[in-house]
């Protein structure tokens, strides 16, 4: 944990300084650049986001490689969601297994399971739909652990809580890559070869960047601290964690919602590329407004009215979309939540790892993925029926808001947890 530096001060008895001492200003926050630099944060990193690719890639992958052989898209986006909806169950408990066991054994576990299941989609189609549906499920339950353990190691790769904050920013930010890349990557592989490819080369870029990661250094030696034995609530025990993830849930609620209302959208304007766009810009928005929030967050550990307020921000930031716009104003006014999306992840991330209890920070990242994916399977799921409108990512906005401020969090962000 770093300590602030203490600025000398007169020991000459019975006199005081000719000049006033000068003001100690606190140094400015780490950038993203600094935190690559250390040792192992880019391996790490990279290793961690090329093992969670396929989160991106194989919703996509998986409806092109269903239609391919005949199902309709409501078939299709079914298979779609089971994946998408296996991880909030997976993560957990092999986030749980980590805190137990140590990073290596879940991921390996978990890489061969996403790896197999895969490559059982990928050479056997989706002609069967309950062999699809039970290797859809396995591919997504097995995701590795690899947020929760990533911001677990944090601490123990970098030289102090300034540098540990930076890297939470940082690896929000990152999260915006595979849903950008993931989709895209999978359309042009399913393209250029089919969709069998896609899917194989997800197999293979989970199983190579979990190894990459898991056989890390600081990975193979990182031990939990303090972890209750017959725990069986786990991350789960502070009520303000379980508050926290059910706001959490309706963040992803936001996303989830965007994307239908983005193609509802661009049906209204009859401007098709403002359905591709749309997110596009959202999570564009995303990375920079994580870039700026590291250089300006605070000099020490954020506070909770900082997440409380970012949280109100973004609520209000989906207003303007309410309003009847043209096409181009509604890609402009769609950076303003995309901008504060990656700071509330940050913070958000900050809380609960100050809130968990010791020994459980993997599960408790775990969880909170499980929040959010399920927010984004709910906010898909009810955003068409109710016609794409943006007054339900405003609403769910709001409650996630709401949420938060009812229990306020009763610690702080960790100083260099």
């Amino acid at each position: 944990m770093a300590h602030a530096q203490v600025a000398p001060t007169s020991r000459t008895t019975g006199a005081r300084p000719a000049f006033p001492a000068p003001e100690t200003r606190p140094a400015a926050p780490p950038s993203f650049t600094a935190v690559l630099r250390q040792r192992h944060c880019t391996r790490l990193l990279v290793a961690s986001v090329a093992g969670r690719l396929p989160l991106g890639m194989v919703p996509v992958a998986l409806i092109l490689a269903a239609r391919s052989d005949g199902h309709s898209l409501a078939t299709a986006s079914v298979l779609a969601a089971l994946y998408g909806v296996a991880p909030a169950v997976g993560l957990p408990l092999l986030g749980r297994l980590a805190d137990v066991r140590g990073l290596p054994l879940p991921c390996h576990l978990g890489a061969a399971l996403v790896a197999a299941a895969l490559a059982a989609l990928a050479l056997g189609g989706t002609s069967h739909l309950l062999v699809a549906a039970v290797s859809a499920v396995l591919a997504g339950a097995g995701c590795p652990p690899l947020e929760g353990g990533l911001r677990s190691l944090w601490p123990a790769v970098l030289p102090d809580a300034a540098h540990v904050r930076t890297a939470y920013a940082l690896d929000s930010s990152t999260q915006e890559i595979v849903y950008v890349a993931g989709p895209a990557l999978a359309i042009a592989v399913t393209g250029w070869l089919s969709p069998a490819a896609a899917l194989s080369l997800a197999a293979v870029t989970a199983l190579t960047g979990s190894l990459a990661f898991a056989t890390t250094g600081p990975a193979r030696s990182w031990r939990p601290d303090g972890r209750r034995r017959g725990d069986r609530l786990g991350a789960l025990r502070p009520p303000t964690v379980r508050a926290l993830l059910c706001a959490l849930v309706f963040c992803g609620f936001t996303v989830g919602a965007l994307d239908v209302a983005g193609i509802a959208t661009a049906e209204r304007h009859h401007a098709s590329w403002l359905a591709g766009v749309l997110p596009a810009v959202f999570s564009a928005a995303g990375l920079a407004g994580g870039a700026v929030f590291a250089r300006l967050q605070p000099g020490t550990a954020p506070k909770p009215r900082h997440l409380l307020l970012v949280a109100t921000g973004f609520a209000a930031a989906w207003m303007p979309l309410l309003l009847p716009l043209p096409a181009t104003a509604v890609c402009v006014l769609a950076v303003v939540p995309g901008a504060l999306f990656v700071p509330l992840l940050t913070l958000a991330s900050l809380t609960l790892t100050a809130l968990a209890p010791a020994g459980t920070s993997t599960e408790a990242v775990g969880w909170m993925s499980s929040a959010m994916r399920l927010g984004l399977a709910g906010g898909t799921a009810l955003a068409g029926p109710l016609g794409g409108h943006f007054v339900l990512p405003l609403l769910a906005a709001a409650l996630c808001a709401l949420l938060l401020w009812a229990p306020t969090p009763s610690a702080a962000a960790p100083a260099a947890a």
